[in-house]
């Protein structure tokens, strides 16, 4: 269901390009049941890659108007949403400012109130697969393939790590993406030397970052090729460093990253991971969001195991 088909009783929005395609669509209705939530109803509002600011004030100002709507999680266009419309929130966390994404739209009555919730949702995640004290015991890095909203998250969540790497190295093919980047770190206060912003004009500029990663780092494929885009941000003949953990934060699409890593993964003994706890924290933190609850871990479980179904 898209949004040019609203119901006329309550509904959670999801703002994406291909929200048909999610397992969300027969996750929510499960999870509105075992959460005891107002509206089992979650409406897609698709929007192309290159849609406009008008486009995206448009969308923001019919959750904000529209009785019915409850709320909206945000993927692939946070930053845009954040770009063209911040003026119509009331209130936006620091996360959301510092970033400049928003992943969460809420209402408090009339007001809309925007969070960036992926620097949360993403160390959730790294800490369901990644041993404690990772980095401080193994001297491994993170290399983090992608500087947008996903990327950034990540760069921040180990920047405020007990164990944080001793470098984290982000890349992006454009320099701008690298300078925002730049600057979302020095208003949070990152340490000097942490963070390295490397332009990868190519494949084999990403593939020759990876190759020289320590033994056990982290390999981050944050670029959303492989989801909104066919493609990998490496070539087919990348070497992962020897126990890697291969992380692909997409868990649906063509995947090019998850099949690279896998057929390495025996070689040289890779961790490999995909995007689905990811996706399991992302969307649980955004409906308590919406709908004012708070979770515990046991039941982040249930909704995990009642989501398993319909991967």
């Amino acid at each position: 269901m898209t949004s040019d088909s609203t119901p006329a009783s309550d509904y959670m929005g999801f703002v994406g390009v291909t929200t048909g395609s999610s397992s969300i669509m027969k996750v929510f209705p499960r999870w509105a049941d075992i959460l005891g939530l107002p509206t089992r109803t979650l409406i897609g509002h698709d929007l192309p890659m290159d849609a406009t600011p008008q486009q995206y004030r448009a969308l923001v100002e019919q959750i904000r108007d529209d009785p019915h709507h409850r709320g909206a999680l945000v993927t692939t266009h946070k930053m845009n949403v954040y770009a063209a419309a911040s003026d119509l929130f009331e209130e936006l966390d620091p996360f959301a400012v510092s970033c400049s994404e928003i992943s969460s739209i809420a209402k408090r009555g009339t007001l809309l109130s925007g969070r960036a919730k992926d620097p949360i949702t993403v160390d959730l995640a790294l800490n369901d697969f990644l041993p404690a004290d990772h980095f401080a015991t193994t001297g491994a890095e993170v290399v983090i393939l992608g500087a947008g909203g996903s990327g950034t998250a990540l760069s921040w969540a180990l920047a405020e790590r007990a164990d944080a790497p001793a470098k984290v190295t982000v890349t992006a093919r454009d320099d701008a993406k690298l300078e925002h980047l730049r600057e979302v770190h020095r208003q949070h206060g990152t340490r000097d030397g942490l963070i390295e912003y490397v332009r990868t004009d190519s494949v084999e500029d990403a593939a020759a970052l990876v190759a020289a990663a320590p033994a056990g780092s982290l390999i981050v494929n944050a670029t959303g090729l492989g989801k909104d885009r066919p493609g990998s941000p490496l070539p087919d003949d990348v070497v992962f460093p020897q126990g890697a953990y291969a992380w692909e934060f997409n868990y649906r699409g063509s995947l090019e990253f998850l099949r690279q890593a896998r057929a390495k993964e025996a070689e040289r003994g890779l961790h490999v991971v995909d995007g689905w706890r990811y996706f399991i924290h992302g969307w649980s933190q955004v409906v308590a969001d919406v709908f004012e609850l708070t979770l515990t871990p046991e039941i982040v479980e249930q909704l995990a195991e009642a989501a398993e179904g319909v991967r």
